[in-house]
């Protein structure tokens, strides 16, 4: 039988980070293991720091792999946690709380990386202001057929508006057919505005290409759309952050790019592998993402407009509290009382 190769101690921004069962293999399919995610991570650390860095972030780990078991983390562990392992408190709509990792260097990416995450998932919030988000997102979600090009097409449109706004969004690949534009937004906002401004930017964005977008919330009313998911701006709805490994066979990054390569790039050309090279060779294209944040007040007059005009809330999460204002959640073909044609 094998011996078992010895855990590792490394130095990570300084600190001392200690990484058991190097050799383990995370990503079958690629024969990826252990320490080449840590190492991974250590070497995207300015990029995904950027993503991660003083957020409370849920991770999702697979301690034997992608093939195996896996949980998401939304609480740090009680034992076995370095004294140095920062942590921010969330609260759930629930109105539960948790502390969840916060990291404040990369010595915190690493570790969560010995814990066997894949993939993170960093709320839009600081930990300083966790019921303010500072970011606001929109996930491309491409219906079943559709190619990546025709999703990128569409983030054209987003662009479009922002720059309609003269705001500065930044766009990245999913890690898997979809595409996430991220802006950054003054936090002065709390989740039902900041998620009511998606709403209003989603259906402008809609209204310019109604035949390719779409905000349905039921699958069975978008046809052969990309829906815009707004429902990443209500509380607790994480995606993958920035320089995040995906949790599939080809160990794919959820990678920044800029606008104008969006539409001849393809996911699967960034990887493990490929991504560090590509920073430290190109550099990082959201390095500006936080050198300004947007006032929400113009996304809020739409949102005010829409709803004069009979366009009031979506539906949330269906494990999500219903909120005031809501429309039923109930599917469109098994609503009883909706007027029929």
């Amino acid at each position: 039988m094998a011996s078992k190769t010895p855990a590792l101690q490394l130095e990570v921004d300084g600190r001392d980070v200690r990484l058991s069962s190097p050799d383990r293999v995370i990503f079958p399919g690629r024969g990826f293991t252990k320490r080449d995610v840590f190492e991974y991570y250590v070497a995207v650390g300015d990029g995904i720091m950027r993503a991660l860095g003083g957020r409370p972030t849920t991770l999702q780990r697979f301690p034997d792999g992608v093939d195996g078991e896996m949980f998401f983390q939304k609480r740090i562990p009680t034992r076995g946690v370095p004294p140095w392992i920062a942590t921010a408190t969330i609260t759930f709509p629930s109105g539960r709380t948790a502390d969840e990792l916060c990291p404040a260097d990369l010595a915190h990416v690493a570790w969560a990386a010995q814990m066997g995450t894949v993939v993170f998932h960093p709320w839009p919030v600081r930990g300083d202001s966790p019921d303010h988000p500072d970011e606001l997102r929109v996930d491309l979600d491409p219906q079943p057929g559709i190619g990546f090009a025709e999703v990128a097409r569409c983030a054209g449109r987003i662009r479009e508006v922002l720059d309609d706004l003269g705001w500065t969004g930044f766009v990245k690949t999913s890690g898997g057919r979809g595409v996430h534009v991220y802006l950054r937004i003054r936090p002065e906002w709390t989740f039902v505005q900041v998620r009511r401004a998606a709403i209003a930017l989603a259906r402008e964005v809609e209204r310019r290409d109604p035949d390719r977008i779409t905000t349905a919330w039921w699958k069975e009313e978008r046809g052969d759309r990309v829906f815009l998911d707004y429902n990443q701006m209500a509380r607790d709805r994480t995606i993958a952050c920035a320089y995040s490994l995906r949790a599939n066979a080809r160990a794919t990054v959820s990678t920044p790019v800029t606008w104008d390569e969006l539409g001849d790039v393809q996911p699967d050309d960034f990887d493990l592998r490929t991504v560090p090279q590509r920073l430290a060779e190109r550099g990082d294209p959201h390095a500006a993402i936080d050198d300004v944040a947007h006032d929400l007040t113009p996304l809020l007059e739409w949102s005010e407009r829409d709803e004069r005009n009979g366009l009031g809330d979506l539906p949330y999460p269906p494990d999500h509290p219903k909120m005031p204002g809501e429309p039923k959640r109930v599917q469109p073909s098994k609503d009883r009382d909706r007027p029929r044609g």
